[in-house]
């Protein structure tokens, strides 16, 4: 079942339970969903990496608008969003440990053959190629400029 499917499901679910939140975050991928389709053409598909990016891209703004909200105290929209972002990270795949990451750009940056900080381009754009939706682009480029100095 492609994450489309499986989102069409999980908004009937939603409405069946009356979820409100869940309703909200569900629709907004699925409005995503449909609007990066059209783009593309008539009867395209979105691939699993762009169903993916979409759904990152969701929980990134859910996350920065609860900041915006918590900075201004609005605790009730800060919620809203926060629970938003959490229904939408669940269709994400599990995030790398530190560990893992750190092994997995060490092998990277062998491959490249990056030797200071001066290939950080080189490196940063293989490693969001391979690690998209297993870590936060944050954090790959922190422990990317860490490993090269």
């Amino acid at each position: 079942m492609s994450l489309t499917e499986k989102i069409a499901h999980d908004l009937t679910e939603a409405m069946k339970a009356r979820n409100k939140v869940a309703l909200e975050a569900i629709r907004a991928a699925k409005t995503a969903f449909l609007l990066a389709r059209s783009e593309k053409g008539a009867d395209s598909a979105l691939t699993p990496e762009e169903e993916l990016k979409i759904i990152q891209k969701l929980v990134k703004q859910r996350r920065e608008s609860a900041a915006i909200y918590k900075e201004k105290n609005r605790a009730d929209l800060y919620e809203n969003e926060i629970a938003e972002a959490e229904i939408l990270e669940k269709y994400l795949p599990a995030k790398m440990s530190s560990e893992d990451l750190k092994a997995v750009i060490k092998g990277i940056i062998e491959r490249v053959g990056a030797k200071s900080s001066a290939d950080l381009g080189k490196v940063m754009g293989t490693a969001m190629k391979e690690l998209a939706g297993k870590a936060d682009g944050k954090e790959i480029s922190a422990m990317v400029k860490d490993l090269l100095k």
